[in-house]
């Protein structure tokens, strides 16, 4: 039995990143994943876009070692489930019929980022000893200690899910649209691997963009003026507006990220007679870009198309990276060479009852994601599926 078998594994939280060194959450983190930086969480909570007021309520997990961190989780105390993108408003639905409370909840999870990645940033020592069972364990002490109801892990990586595979425990999948690249030299090679019918539709879609007289203009870094970022955030603000919401985040958060994370930074503004009309906001970071962010304050067509997909097809063609993930939803992206692409969740819940109809429950929902995978996949434009 190794030394770290033989130790005493404890969880605590912190209430703000700034309680963990950031050479200890650089050390466990990386550099790579832009959603796993130190900086990135400090830009969510001097903004206040997470905080109690918010809802989210910082509650960042330590694991610790013999008093030693030896590794951490970005985790939240949420008292709604907004901004989540693994949805379980049903489940909070019956126990308000019941007369229970749902919330707390312990959420696990980057907020307002459905994309996979490490979750459990851990020691690799730590990680070689750990199993499922003493995770879960551990979280759902961790819930009962905090007067929490559930935990819920969103989004883990293939490595997290290793350690996370539990038969006895609540496992949710999901299905998303990631573009890959393939060695491209340019968006055309990528179009020459699609079927002729898909290959003549998008360049009809980017045809009848130009000729709205819509162009495009890139931006990186710290080279994103403020009035561009002030545009932007217009653009993106309305989004949420369109459907009677507030943003999540701030145009703080925003230039904060400029200032600390440059390297991972990208706006991409549609012009119309030199007025801007529509902007994107995408993140690189490792192998992989990610498109986050949009809006627009007009309609013109196929101009989300444009400028959500192709342009950033075209992004992660010219930065040499592999994949290009979209964000969530969007079963249009399968027809412009996105291929599914299974997320998984984890769920702890406390109330026995409810954790065995939460379970049947999620049972029957992943045979019907699986066929919908499945059949997502043999709907590829690639000649002869080649892109599967």
């Amino acid at each position: 039995m190794s030394e770290t078998e033989e130790s005493i594994i404890t969880l605590d939280t912190c209430q703000s990143v700034s309680d963990i060194p950031r050479e200890t959450w650089t050390r466990l983190a990386g550099v790579d994943n832009p959603f796993l930086r130190y900086e990135f969480f400090e830009a969510l909570e001097t903004s206040r876009c997470t905080s109690k007021e918010t809802g989210w309520n910082p509650s960042h997990i330590i694991f610790r070692v013999n008093d030693q961190v030896t590794g951490i989780a970005p985790a939240y105390l949420k008292t709604h489930s907004r901004g989540e993108y693994v949805f379980d408003w049903a489940w909070a639905d019956a126990y308000q019929r019941y007369g229970l409370n749902y919330y707390p909840k312990l959420l696990i999870s980057v907020p307002f980022t459905p994309s996979q990645g490490p979750r459990l940033l851990l020691d690799p020592q730590l990680r070689s000893t750990l199993n499922a069972h003493q995770i879960h364990d551990l979280l759902d002490t961790l819930i009962s200690r905090l007067g929490a109801h559930s935990w819920h892990l969103l989004f883990p990586d293939a490595e997290d899910q290793k350690l996370l595979q539990h038969d006895g425990q609540l496992h949710r999948i999901g299905c998303q649209f990631h573009w890959h690249n393939r060695g491209y030299s340019g968006f055309d090679d990528f179009l020459n691997q699609l079927t002729s019918r898909k290959r003549k539709s998008i360049r009809k879609e980017r045809r009848l963009v130009a000729e709205q007289n819509i162009s495009f203009t890139r931006f990186h870094g710290r080279e994103i003026s403020d009035h561009v970022l002030a545009a932007f955030y217009v653009f993106y603000q309305a989004t949420y507006l369109k459907r009677g919401q507030r943003p999540y985040l701030t145009q703080q958060f925003f230039e904060q990220l400029r200032e600390t994370m440059p390297d991972h930074l990208h706006v991409i503004v549609a012009l119309k007679d030199d007025e801007m009309i529509a902007g994107a906001l995408f993140l690189s970071g490792g192998n992989t870009l990610y498109g986050r962010y949009w809006g627009c304050l007009d309609e013109y067509n196929h101009l989300h198309f444009e400028t959500c997909y192709y342009q950033g097809i075209e992004l992660a063609i010219e930065l040499e990276l592999q994949t290009f993930d979209a964000g969530a939803q969007g079963e249009h992206k399968l027809v412009r060479g996105f291929e599914p692409e299974l997320t998984h969740s984890w769920h702890g819940i406390a109330h026995p009852g409810f954790r065995e109809a939460i379970e049947a429950f999620t049972r029957e929902e992943a045979d019907q994601v699986m066929n919908y995978y499945e059949e997502a996949k043999t709907a590829l434009p690639f000649r002869q599926n080649d892109g599967a």
